[in-house]
């Protein structure tokens, strides 16, 4: 499986992701249309930080008269960071962003620029860009993610926000920029190892705040991946490069195996001693794995429900949503026996099969908890014919396989294979040896 997997241990923000994305092999002619619309231009550098050559990309805003951009940034916004990249872009906050990679250019720098939008009305430009529907659906996804982290730091609804960091046109660039280059790579999977957020303080027109910052923290909230404090005290990881990552990444703990094609640094802008101040992603083929799944667990504990209602749970909370049900013997309160029903459900459907559940069995309460995600398998199932005596007869198989399309396990249907034995001389067992060796030819 072709992989991308992005080192977070010095954060990241958007135009680190595009430049680690391009040093990685992303092609920058894909942001040559969506330059156009926006009226921007992507400037694409090289820097070196302690050592490393890194691709730098800077949003220029075309058509109006600059100075010779010897830039340290000062970006306008609500609260104020000291940013430890190339932009910190504007979110409803203000960064104090500090630069150090200088240009000349007789354009202006985009950070910051540009009216301030609804929500409503940055969707409304990323779907005039004509954009593909996968890198719409992503950018559009990342966008809600900042847009709904604001509006809840604010007490607001997203629709009555105004966000400055949602329509800063450096944000769109930057998100609609990451999200084009990274269809360029061709990737089948994304994952980042835990994402630094930095540490210290940061200033905002409410008073002084812990980094995270709390838009990064909500973000963070909603992401698979883990959010890791330090290791400088400057804030590293923007709000832009967290709602990315929290819309393409899956989460690791470490660079998972890879038979590695590319290798690039997008670079931050500050120069952190004795820290390369970049944002690695690797490009390779990665072993074949299960497919990492969020899932929340329901369960509850009840001593008066009858076997018939019990055992028909698996197919009554499966009609609203359960992954997975099992019942399991226990003693409660005053020693009583009972039984703790434990349900396997996606997140978003957690709160209607809990219903269910209650409805069902008259429980007073239902807990939610214990995991955030599951290893699953890819699942098919195949019809086999058999022939025996001369007759044929047909068995489900459902076959599991990894990451890669390789299989792994093959397991007969048991009604299908009881009814076949039971119209011919031959066991279950047998009926249902021979249908997995079919499916595995």
């Amino acid at each position: 499986m072709k992989t991308l997997a992005f080192d977070g241990r010095m954060g990241a923000s958007g135009d680190m992701l595009c430049g680690a994305l391009i040093a990685a092999g992303a092609d920058p002619s894909v942001l040559d249309d969506a330059a156009d619309a926006l009226d921007v231009r992507y400037a694409v550098g090289s820097t070196t930080k302690a050592g490393i050559e890194a691709t730098t990309v800077d949003v220029i805003l075309d058509g109006e008269a600059g100075d010779d951009d010897s830039h340290d940034h000062s970006h306008s916004h609500d609260h104020s960071h000291d940013d430890s990249h190339d932009h910190s872009h504007s979110h409803d906050h203000s960064h104090d962003d500090s630069h150090d990679h200088s240009h000349s250019h007789d354009h202006t720098h985009a950070e910051g620029h540009g009216p301030n939008r609804t929500y409503a009305e940055v969707v409304a430009i990323v779907e005039s860009l004509d954009l593909p529907a996968a890198v719409e659906a992503d950018a559009l996804g990342a966008f809600r993610r900042l847009g709904e982290a604001e509006a809840t730091v604010h007490g607001t609804d997203l629709d009555d926000t105004h966000f400055h960091e949602v329509g800063a046109d450096d944000a769109i660039a930057d998100v609609v920029g990451a999200c084009l280059l990274l269809a360029d790579l061709d990737v089948e999977r994304v994952v980042t190892t835990p994402v630094a957020a930095g540490g210290g303080t940061v200033e905002m027109s409410h008073g002084t705040y812990p980094v995270p910052a709390p838009a990064v923290a909500e973000i963070a909230a909603g992401a698979d991946w883990s959010l890791r404090g330090g290791p400088v005290d400057r804030e590293l990881l923007t709000p832009t490069g967290a709602a990315l990552l929290a819309e393409l990444a899956d989460g690791v703990e470490r660079v998972p195996t890879l038979d590695i094609d590319a290798a690039g640094y997008g670079a931050g802008d500050a120069d952190v001693p004795n820290r390369p101040n970049v944002l690695r992603g690797l490009v390779g083929d990665g072993e074949g794995g299960l497919r990492r799944e969020e899932i929340s667990v329901l369960e509850t504990a009840v001593d008066d429900v009858t076997p018939e209602v019990l055992g028909g749970l698996q197919e009554t909370l499966a009609e609203v949503g359960a992954r997975d049900v099992s019942v399991v013997p226990t003693t409660m309160k005053k020693s009583r026996p009972g039984h703790l029903v434990k349900v396997v459900v996606h997140p978003a459907d957690a709160e209607r099969v809990a219903r269910r559940l209650a409805e069902e069995t008259g429980t007073l309460g239902v807990r939610e908890g214990g995991a955030g995600h599951r290893w699953v398998a890819d699942r098919t199932v195949e019809t086999v014919t058999l022939d025996i005596d001369g007759v044929t007869h047909e068995v489900d198989v459902k076959v599991a396989t990894d990451a890669d399309g390789v299989v792994y396990d093959v397991s007969g249907e048991y009604d299908d294979a009881l009814a076949v034995a039971g119209e011919t001389d031959l066991s279950v067992r047998d009926v249902l040896r021979r249908a997995e060796a079919a499916a595995e030819t």
